[in-house]
Order: structure tokens, then sequence, then C-alpha cells
């Protein structure tokens, strides 16, 4: 489903930089856009930064079920710092395991948005249909050496069977 990123530009808070960028909304069907001009407001502007395809996969059911269980429903907008001032949307994805994944490498800003309800229903309908439960089953250990036998415990040059690991006596007949 093509989503549109709604990106709102705002005056620097410090001298170092002119202007703060944050992803504000998403416009689920929208047609193409890029760095239109949607709504101003003093100085802060918003734009439809670009329109990116939100593809769903089966394999990720879990994910987009993790992404729906907040309050509200949330969908991730990827956003990459460009060749000039501005961010480019790069992803926006339903997964909140792949958000994750976008947040940890640091030169990407994550932004989590409240997902439309239209669009919620959209993953919603998708999940129900694709999603299935994997039974959570405990790993256990196995037993390695089960059928070594134990040949040749401690020195070779103890003869009492008493005490296997007792240090051998030295060859000039004291302890050792």
């Amino acid at each position: 489903m093509p989503v549109g990123v709604v990106v709102r530009r705002a005056p620097g808070v410090t001298r170092w930089a002119a202007h703060s960028w944050l992803a504000v909304g998403l416009l689920p069907g929208a047609g193409p856009g890029h760095w239109k001009e949607l709504r101003r407001d003093g100085e802060a502007v918003e734009f439809h930064a670009g329109t990116l395809e939100l593809s769903l996969y089966r394999a990720e059911t879990e994910a987009y079920l993790v992404a729906l269980n907040n309050t509200p429903p949330l969908v991730w907008a990827i956003l990459r710092n460009g060749d000039d001032d501005r961010p480019e949307p790069v992803k926006v994805t339903a997964s909140a395991f792949e958000a994750q994944d976008y947040s940890d490498n640091g030169d990407d800003i994550v932004e989590a948005l409240p997902c439309p309800e239209g669009l919620a229903a959209w993953i919603q309908d998708f999940v129900q249909h694709h999603h299935v439960d994997e039974e959570f089953i405990k790993r256990r250990r196995r037993p390695h050496f089960r059928d070594l036998k134990e040949d040749g415990i401690g020195d070779a040059r103890v003869r009492q069977v008493a005490d296997v690991y007792r240090t051998p006596k030295s060859r000039k007949g004291g302890e050792g």
C-alpha cells in the first residue's frame, strides 16, 4: 500500500541547527509527493516528503501484532539525512522488530507514528489471515558424554584406587 510521510520543519532551538525535522503523520493511499507543502503555521511547515510502499509479509505477523497492540497502534517512518538540509524518507514499516533494527544502526531517524484507523484495519486483517501461533518448546540440554567411559581418570603413576586425584610421590622417595 502506498503511504505518504508527513514531515514538519520547525525553527531550530540552538545556533548549530537552523531547523529541526520531525515525521508527524502518515497519508495511507497517497499519490506521489516530493516535498509538497501541506500546511504552514508561522515558521513551522509540514511537507508531504514522499510516498513509500508499505509491504506486509506473512513471516512477520508477530512483529505486526506488537505494533498493533500499542496504544495507539504504531507504524514507523525511517528517515535518512540527505545531501541537503532535509531528511529523506527511505522506508515505512509496520514491523516493530524492523524499526528496532533501523534504530540500532544510529544513522537513521526512526519515528513512531500513530497508525491511521484504515491502515490499522488493513494490517489487522492481514494478520488475522496469515498469523500462526508457534508453540514454545523449551530446549533441553543433551547429555553430551553419555557413551564415554571413565578410562584413565587421574594420574597413571598413582597405584591406589582410593584417591586417584592425589599427587604422585616424587621419585626421590618423599611426598610430592
